[in-house]
């Protein structure tokens, strides 16, 4: 991993300066470190003021970095005064790391001056220890000029500036016009390479010369070549202006979207995932209590099973109730699925004495897990009833389906003989999984659409859930150790 230094100012809103070269730095998988030369105020909307710490303090964080850490390339950008660039010129003369990319930070991108006259000067050393400059086109006509030419054209100048201080010069194209956005890499020798691509339609450019100059400083320092990195830079930047508008950082000229290529390169986190993985230790809990080890090895008292079913046929009346809510509230086919599982609740319910009981535990009161589970649910149905959004609900009726889907992959197959074979078959019923996994992209759908808030509200439902399935499978247990008790009326 490339170990990139930026020495530069700051930028509070985080589009320009260190924050930003930070952020170009870890878009291309480097190790980003930063020594502050000035305390800048500064917004979308231009540079308010300029403070700049001591210069002995500036060697000291340069020191503090080279004394500790290998650099494999600095970055360079504001510096301010005359008297920073020499301690920066004299620090690079003492360990002169392998690459060194200077950023001529001496006019933002607003227009604002952010290097005095003296430091203009004195740019003229830093430049001659770089191996790489990056001026926009008001930097590039200054160096042109501290290199004794007065050409005009940016080609020209970036050749003369190259041929007299031995450096290699990036011409950017973004201010020209046309459908492109054409950079030129001009050596010391002449020789240029054009690197082109499609210009942005954005106004929304705050930083990206520092950005840029870090992204080519990290990619060179990976790839050992700057053709190669110049180029990888450029894309990279693209993809960042391309997402530059989304962010609505600012009321001026915001700054790019430095995470655009990471993003688009990972797959996209799945919110049900992330909610499912937050309940882990609840779900290891649920796998490991007795009523499930019970009935997975078949020890579990018949008795103690019938009562469990008693208190599922309560939860299920109100579960096939609120699945038909959440049907009655979303649209086409999302409806026709809700729909479906809640008239299978119905039967399931209806045939549970039928088929389990045989007619006993038909009086059983709701026993007060039960309750509490039924009264979470209540709650998540009341926000649906308020708003009519269904989002709560749905992702505090889904656990029912993950659950227990995931417990039966867990239970497995039931041998042949086994006496709760066909419930644990049914756990395990390729049907039902398919229907967890449609119940979870429907879930997934409303909480990408939901906004923060009514996404969190969806996750502690979810979360509850899980937790009130891992109470009625321990529910049980209160049957075995105290049957005289069994089921409490609430």
């Amino acid at each position: 991993m490339p170990r990139v230094l930026s020495i530069a100012g700051t930028d509070p809103t985080g589009g320009a300066g260190v924050q930003a070269d930070l952020k170009a730095i870890a878009a291309q998988d480097g190790y980003g470190m930063a020594v502050v030369t000035a305390l800048v105020a500064q917004n979308t909307r231009g540079v308010r003021s300029v403070h700049v710490p001591d210069a002995a303090f500036l060697r000291e964080q340069l020191d503090a970095v080279s004394d500790d850490v290998t650099i494999d390339a600095v970055k360079t950008g504001m510096l301010g005064t005359a008297e920073v660039v020499r301690v920066v010129v004299d620090w690079l003369r003492e360990h002169r790391p392998e690459r060194v990319v200077v950023d001529p930070v001496m006019v933002a991108t607003s227009g604002d001056r952010l290097l005095d006259a003296d430091g203009g000067a004195a740019m003229v050393d830093l430049v001659a220890l770089a191996d790489l400059v990056t001026p926009n086109r008001d930097e590039l006509r200054v160096l042109a000029e501290l290199a004794g030419s007065s050409a005009t054209d940016p080609l020209d100048a970036a050749r003369a500036v190259a041929r007299h201080f031995d450096v290699r010069v990036l011409a950017k194209g973004g201010h020209d016009g046309g459908p492109t956005s054409d950079d030129a890499l001009v050596a010391p020798d002449g020789s240029v390479r054009v690197f082109t691509g499609p210009r942005i339609p954005t106004g929304n450019t705050h930083g990206t010369g520092c950005s840029l100059s870090s992204a080519i400083a990290t990619l060179v320092a990976r790839h050992g070549d700057w053709e190669l990195a110049v180029g990888a830079a450029k894309t990279w930047l693209t993809a960042a202006l391309r997402g530059a508008d989304a962010l609505e950082v600012g009321q001026g000229q915001g700054p790019v979207d430095h995470n655009a290529a990471v993003r688009a390169a990972l797959p996209t986190p799945r919110l049900t995932d992330l909610w499912w993985d937050d309940a882990t230790e609840v779900l290891e809990e649920t796998l490991a209590c007795s009523f499930l080890r019970g009935l997975a090895d078949g020890t579990l008292d018949p008795e103690v099973f019938a009562g469990y079913l008693a208190q599922d046929v309560h939860y299920l009346r109100a579960y096939e109730q609120h699945l038909a809510a959440v049907a009655a509230g979303s649209p086409g086919d999302a409806a026709a699925f809700w729909t479906t599982a809640s008239e299978g609740c119905a039967a399931e319910a209806r045939d549970l004495h039928h088929r389990r009981l045989a007619g006993s535990h038909a009086d059983d009161p709701v026993h007060p897990v039960c309750a509490g589970y039924l009264a979470h649910l209540a709650a998540a149905a009341r926000e649906h009833t308020a708003t009519g959004d269904v989002s709560v609900l749905t992702a505090a009726v889904l656990p029912c389906f993950r659950v227990y889907a995931w417990v039966g992959d867990r239970l497995g197959t039931a041998p042949v003989g086994h006496p709760f074979a066909d419930w644990i078959t049914a756990y395990g019923d390729p049907g039902f999984a398919a229907s967890s996994a449609r119940a979870t992209e429907l879930v997934e759908e409303l909480a990408r659409r939901a906004d923060p808030g009514l996404r969190g509200r969806m996750a502690r439902a979810f979360r509850e859930s899980v937790a009130q399935e891992l109470a009625f499978f321990r529910m049980p247990e209160a049957f075995a150790t105290e049957p005289e008790d069994r089921p409490t009326a609430v």
